[in-house]
């Protein structure tokens, strides 16, 4: 009887969103008119006896969404960054579910600490902290190792924290069915597919040993990056509900304050945020999936630090090739070559128009480079591009969703810092490097290598294939 589970769950996310004030807030963020905010107060009536409460100390919204859930927190972390969208009011607002939720007791922390790494907490750690961070899925306890008196940080699972997110997943998953089969216009977004996406990210950031795994990995790829730091981590202080790092001292990124108090050179250090995400997503094809301000300190000498490995993001070499160039393009307002490699990677249907595509891509860029730097926004481009690719029959790409997704969080996260950067100018010398290593003669010298390389194993095998290919074509004429 699970699947009646699904639409009640929708059910309560409204009636919740009705009884903590939200859906007020909502309504005068959007300014909708005073005969539609009637209505919908008045329906909402009926669905205020679902809903739940939440804690009273928090804003509407924040109250709803804590109310709810991880599942729901974590959108309320997305938006945090989004001031442009949803306004500077809100987006301050939100920003206590980055990092500043109300912790499970420290009790049934040091529980699971004892049940995961096999001892009790005061044989392992000399010091152990009450939390001092505390998310949607885990909060952080600051302890001492007791062998080497080394400063850590404990990272632990929230209990029962799996179950409650993959109820909350199979109820989007419902809602994601609900449109595509009643709304065939929004297929071609895939929204069942990103679903489950989404729902493989959440298993993997469930399992603290992906994590650990994705944070040394992620150390190892970028050990020679000017002014970054990955926290070390330590296997043996880890498993499947805790994970343990070394403790790494940091202003909050979110403290804009105290890091221009601090000699900081602001408007250095907000572009070194957004050239370091696309500089690991393009050479590495790895990168952080989940780059809000609550996983991100700053040194005083600039130094980025990033914590919380739980949402990485890869993408393969040809995808890093095609996204690069359809950036690049844009940024010298080459719109046939961006409609050429939209058809070239086979993102747009062979019947499409390559010349009225183009067109459509300058209606784009072009008012983009007409705006004042401030007002130049990823977030707008990319809800543009979502229409026009509509127009043309374009597929959601759900190996992109996740990078596109985390640029848009990254922009947010640069331009609380300098609102006045230019997002374009930022991020051409990152993309147009990538580019000539990635298509000159070097590169093109490492393709024709893979293919040798290939070509090489397959070698006692090519005799056989070749007669199995005679063999089919043979068979098909004959039909």
């Amino acid at each position: 009887m699970e699947w009646l589970n699904n639409p009640f769950r929708l059910i309560r996310v409204v009636g919740t969103f009705f009884r903590t004030g939200a859906v007020e807030q909502l309504l005068k963020i959007t300014k909708v008119s005073k005969s539609l905010k009637f209505f919908i107060l008045s329906v909402g009536k009926l669905f205020i006896i679902f809903g739940i409460k939440g804690p009273y100390k928090k804003s509407s919204i924040v109250r709803a969404l804590i109310a709810l859930g991880p599942a729901y927190i974590k959108f309320g972390q997305l938006l945090s960054t989004r001031p442009d969208i949803v306004g500077t009011n809100l987006a301050n607002e939100l920003k206590v579910l980055q990092d500043s939720l109300d912790p499970f007791p420290t009790e049934e922390a040091k529980k699971i600490v004892n049940e995961e790494l096999g001892k009790p907490v005061e044989e392992i750690f000399s010091s152990f902290s009450d939390s001092v961070a505390a998310a949607s899925i885990a909060q952080v306890h600051k302890a001492t190792v007791k062998e080497t008196n080394e400063l850590v940080a404990v990272k632990i699972l929230r209990p029962k924290v799996e179950k409650v997110f993959l109820k909350d997943l199979a109820a989007l998953l419902f809602l994601a069915k609900f449109i595509e089969f009643f709304v065939p216009s929004f297929r071609r977004l895939k929204p069942i597919e990103v679903i489950n996406h989404f729902q493989r990210l959440v298993r993997e950031e469930l399992d603290l040993r992906m994590e650990i795994a994705a944070a040394a990995e992620f150390a190892e790829n970028t050990k020679s990056d000017r002014n970054f730091y990955v926290p070390k981590v330590m296997w043996s202080l880890s498993g499947k509900r805790v994970i343990t790092t070394e403790w790494v001292e940091g202003m909050a990124v979110g403290d804009i304050e105290r890091i221009k108090k601090s000699g900081v050179d602001i408007e250095s250090f907000a572009k070194r945020i957004i050239k370091t995400f696309l500089t690991q997503a393009l050479r590495d094809g790895f990168f952080h999936g989940d780059m809000h301000q609550g996983n991100l300190k700053c040194r005083s000498d600039g130094t980025l630090i990033v914590m919380d490995f739980g949402i990485m993001g890869r993408i393969d070499e040809y995808t890093r090739r095609t996204y690069a160039e359809i950036l690049i393009g844009f940024l010298r307002r080459d719109y046939l070559r961006v409609a050429e490699v939209h058809f070239e990677a086979g993102y747009v249907p062979d019947n499409q128009n390559v010349q009225e595509f183009s067109q459509a891509l300058r209606s784009v860029g072009e008012p983009i480079f007409g705006m004042e730097a401030s007002d130049i926004s990823m977030a707008k481009l990319l809800a543009r591009l979502l229409e026009v690719t509509e127009q043309f029959g374009m597929e959601t790409r759900t190996e992109l969703l996740l990078l596109q997704r985390t640029m848009v969080v990254v922009e947010g996260v640069s331009r609380s810092l300098d609102p006045n950067m230019n997002m374009w100018e930022t991020a051409r010398p990152v993309v147009e490097k990538y580019i000539a290593e990635a298509l000159g003669p070097k590169a093109i010298l490492k393709d024709i290598l893979k293919i040798v390389q290939v070509a090489r194993k397959l070698g006692p095998q090519l005799p056989k294939l070749l007669e199995d290919l005679v063999r089919q074509n043979k068979y098909e004429d004959k039909n």
